[in-house]
C-alpha cells in the first residue's frame, strides 16, 4: 500500500486527515442575506475551512469542513446555520 500524505489547509504535512466529507454529520450553511461579513466565521474554523477574498467576502470549503459548528455558534448574526450532510441548501 503506498504512504500517503496528508495536507492541512496551511499547508502543514501530516497534521491531521482531513477526509472529513465520508463521516461529516452536520455541514455548515451561510445565508448570505444575513451576514455582515465580519469575519467571525473564519476567525474561529480551527481547520481553515472558511476562506475570505479581498472585498472581504466569505465561504465555506466543504473539502476541508468536519462539521463542528463552531462557525454557527460564532456568528453574530445566525447566517449560519448547520444542516444535515446531505439535505438541502
Amino acid at each position: 500500500m503506498a504512504e500517503r500524505a496528508y495536507i492541512t489547509p496551511i499547508a502543514d504535512e501530516d497534521l491531521y486527515v482531513l477526509d472529513t466529507a465520508s463521516w461529516r454529520v452536520y455541514r455548515p450553511v451561510m445565508d448570505k442575506s444575513k451576514c455582515v461579513e465580519c469575519g467571525m466565521c473564519m476567525t474561529y474554523c480551527p481547520v481553515r475551512a472558511i476562506i475570505g477574498t479581498d472585498d472581504k467576502k466569505y465561504k465555506i470549503t466543504y473539502d476541508y469542513c468536519k462539521g463542528c459548528g463552531i462557525c454557527a455558534a460564532e456568528c453574530p448574526r445566525k447566517a449560519i446555520e448547520m444542516v444535515l450532510e446531505g439535505g438541502a441548501e
